[in-house]
């Protein structure tokens, strides 16, 4: 009964730590170590709302609508791009002078493709991708990298 009420905490350096805390810990220096600069206190934020993501599509062979959010959170983890409010016309956010598009490949697309609007204001073009096993990862392109359309839509493959 005694070990169900301390739940594996223990007594260090004056406080008590829980196994929770130390987990929590060890998976901020794994973020540490891949992402330097990565900004600390949104990491639980995006870790929790990937694993609810997770979650469900195991539970109900659903997707819930969260990729988007997903993806600008990774980016303002990863690059520490200061995301504009919601909704804001032209850019998901900015990076130094730069203004970043964001878009994001969910784990249930086949291809490995954007769409971006090419009458969108921004500078560079950040891609995460989210595959089906919900791990992470990203691309930045310069605007000036894109191919060049007349088109109001620019359909890139991104690999």
């Amino acid at each position: 009964m005694e070990d169900d009420i301390w739940g594996g905490a223990f007594y260090d350096d004056g406080e008590w730590v829980s196994r929770s805390d130390v987990e929590e810990q060890l998976r901020y220096q794994e973020w540490r170590a891949k992402y330097p600069n990565a900004i600390r206190s949104l990491i639980s934020y995006f870790q929790d709302l990937l694993s609810l993501a997770e979650s469900y599509h195991l539970e109900t062979g659903r997707h819930l609508n969260v990729y988007g959010d997903i993806g600008e959170l990774f980016g303002a983890i990863t690059y520490r791009i200061k995301l504009n409010k919601n909704y804001a016309q032209g850019s998901d956010g900015r990076l130094g002078n730069d203004h970043i598009e964001i878009k994001t490949i969910t784990p249930f697309k086949s291809k490995d493709e954007v769409v971006v609007k090419v009458s969108g204001n921004f500078s560079k073009l950040l891609v995460v991708k989210i595959n089906a096993d919900f791990e992470v990862s990203s691309r930045m392109v310069d605007r000036s990298k894109l191919p060049k359309t007349a088109k109001p839509f620019l359909r890139d493959k991104v690999g």
